[in-house]
């Protein structure tokens, strides 16, 4: 729970934060770093139903992939909601085997591979490759 806080806290500071340098000539600036908060729970409690237990099909509806290195068993995901919160996976294979026949783990992924652990969502700018 405590890391949830300290998730929505640095969440709201950096979407609502950008706000701060401009001026508010209306005065609703409050409101609008409310409505930040808002959004940045929501997205947290989506990323949040994905368990593992759950398929790599069922975790695409609520992350994407994102570059950098990874295997077919290992991944990062980032929100569809925000490319900046993101979450690391490991996935067990379904119908065939984690290594190949030199013992290299597989590249290969499948929609039906099961979530093994699925990471604290966490912020971080996104990866190009």
């Amino acid at each position: 729970m405590q890391r949830r806080r300290v998730f929505v806290l640095l969440a709201s500071a950096a979407i609502g934060g950008a706000n701060v340098l401009q001026a508010s000539p209306t005065g609703d600036q409050g409101q609008t770093s409310q409505a930040h908060v808002a959004w940045v729970a929501e997205v947290l409690k989506r990323m949040e139903t994905i368990k593992s237990g759950m398929t790599r099909k069922t975790l695409l509806t609520v992350f994407t992939t994102e570059g950098g290195l990874s295997t077919g068993l290992q991944r990062t995901f980032v929100s569809r909601d925000c490319p900046y919160f993101k979450v690391d996976v490991e996935f067990q294979a379904v119908g065939r085997p984690n290594r190949d026949e030199n013992g290299r783990v597989t590249l290969v992924e499948g929609n039906e591979d099961i979530i093994l652990k699925v990471s604290t969502p966490y912020l971080q700018f996104s990866v190009m490759d």
